[in-house]
């Protein structure tokens, strides 16, 4: 979907060959309730009479209305102008034009509009138009290919928040078309090749291991997780160089269990299609790569994704055995369906070698962490009060929200272990926490933040599929990073 954004008075833009055109109409605007504009007329009138209230969603849907040139036209109110409003409003005018063939779509603000509104509008028409085909027989594709916003002012700011939702745009789909495929659609391997498609150009570097090279590393914690699935396990690197090398890089590490039986602690059947998504981690380090590619900030960012399925095949590791770590720690796995840890606890101590500024982990971890947050909010635990600030202060400006969690030390005694250094699960009481403490003895040697986005990765039931989060959050954080890097960079070396 292409993105532009013009400047242009709403009198100019009703004449516009468009397939259909979104107003969007903020409550108390005293200029356009006098002007004899003839929407404004309109939309007067409509309040008049009690057809239109200004509620956040309100819309008129008119067809060849007289004096405008496109057929489909649909007038909605954004109340106050507020992100929530106009995420409401946008969703409600889609309702209205879903059945309709649009290929050209266009959207008027009648107000002067921030940048943030204007990032909102375009991400929320992405998220209510985006619908998934890959596996269908017969699948129909989103018909909309471009959408031009206008508004009365455009400044620079404007366009580029515009440019900025395109990247952003293109980085979610990437996410969700990623995690809303079936795992056989989605295997190791093809993740791994999706990575590669995606990490092109002069600035990309991808590299993929196998079990060889796994191993060679010793990586026992992941090759335990891989143990019981036919489908061989994928180590990706991914490196986006937009900055010299002299710059620490921010590292990425996505969980990628493709698809999660829970081994040999088997979940139950209900609803266990779903734990297809449990690479949404992986999916969003391949979002964030792909708006990198399109953004090309001046910073240097490695993704990580450990994929692998797990599986309950007689070679599977069993609840009780002893592994040990990349890090040379050992772990007694009590519970085979605790395995992103797993996975997750080498990709940290692989993250070493990069000497990186920070580590930011991802992954759909605990349904602790759904029954403490829900899906409104991912949640957020660090060894780094800084770095877990802008992670949240991103979350705020971005829309992709999350909440710190805590780290006492006390959380980490039901980890204790007779058998080994450490075991892999804690019990029932505060999973999420515990889950986090058990990933924190590996991330001792950077600044480390942790990203539990199991409530917000997905939604179940009728509108089942993935959300694409947390890519809004985590490119936001890697803009806010190449734009301090940039401050304390001589002015003619800034890019």
């Amino acid at each position: 979907m292409n993105l532009e954004i013009q400047k242009r008075a709403l009198t100019t833009v009703i004449r516009d060959d468009l397939d259909a055109l979104v107003v969007l109409w903020p409550a108390q605007d005293a200029e356009l309730t006098q002007s004899k504009e003839p929407i404004a007329a309109l939309v007067k009138s409509a309040t008049l009479h009690g057809d239109f209230d200004h509620k956040p969603g309100a819309l008129l849907s008119l067809y060849a209305q007289a004096g405008v040139k496109t057929r489909h036209l649909v007038i909605v109110s954004v109340a106050d102008g507020m992100p929530a409003q106009v995420r409401t409003a946008v969703n409600a005018a889609w309702v209205a034009l879903k059945s309709v063939k649009i290929k050209r779509l266009g959207v008027h603000a009648a107000f002067d509009v921030s940048a943030k509104i204007l990032q909102v509008a375009a991400t929320a028409l992405a998220d209510a138009s985006y619908s998934y085909t890959h596996t269908f027989s017969q699948p129909k594709p989103r018909a909309l290919k471009w959408v031009t916003f206008s508004t009365p002012t455009v400044n620079a700011e404007q366009r580029r928040a515009v440019v900025y939702a395109q990247a952003l745009v293109s980085g979610v789909e990437v996410a969700k078309e990623w995690a809303n495929r079936p795992a056989n659609h989605a295997t190791p391997s093809m993740l791994a090749d999706a990575a590669k498609s995606i990490a092109k150009g002069g600035s990309f570097k991808c590299e993929v291991m196998g079990p060889k090279e796994v191993t060679k590393l010793g990586m026992g914690a992941f090759l335990a997780v891989a143990r019981g699935s036919v489908e061989p396990l994928r180590f990706i690197v991914m490196r986006y160089n937009g900055a010299p090398s002299s710059q620490a890089p921010v590292v990425l590490v996505g969980k990628g269990i493709t698809f999660d039986t829970g081994g040999i602690s088997m979940k139950p059947a209900p609803e266990m299609d779903e734990m297809k998504f449990d690479m949404c981690g992986a999916a969003s380090v391949l979002g964030v790569f792909k708006a990198l590619g399109e953004l090309k900030p001046a910073l240097n960012v490695v993704g990580l994704i450990p994929a692998t399925e797990n599986m309950p095949d007689a070679a599977a590791v069993k609840p009780g055995d002893v592994v040990t770590s990349m890090s040379g720690q050992t772990i007694e796995i009590l519970n085979t369906d605790a395995e992103g840890r797993l996975v997750l606890c080498d990709a940290l101590t692989y993250a070493e070698r990069f000497k990186p500024q920070a580590v930011i982990d991802i992954a759909t971890l605990t349904g602790a962490c759904v029954i403490a947050l829900g899906g409104v909010r991912s949640g957020l635990f660090s060894n780094d009060d800084a770095l877990a600030q802008t992670i949240q202060l991103a979350g705020e400006a971005s829309g992709d929200t999350c909440w710190r969690m805590p780290l006492d030390e006390d959380y980490a005694e039901g980890l204790k272990s007779r058998f080994a250094d450490v075991a892999n699960v804690a019990g029932r009481q505060a999973g999420a926490v515990t889950a986090a403490k058990f990933l924190q003895r590996f991330a001792s040697r950077f600044p480390w933040a942790h990203l539990d986005i199991a409530g917000t990765a997905w939604r179940s039931g009728a509108a089942k599929g993935a959300t694409g989060r947390p890519v809004a959050l985590l490119l936001q954080y890697l803009l806010i990073q190449a734009e301090q890097k940039s401050l304390k960079m001589p002015a003619s070396r800034r890019v």
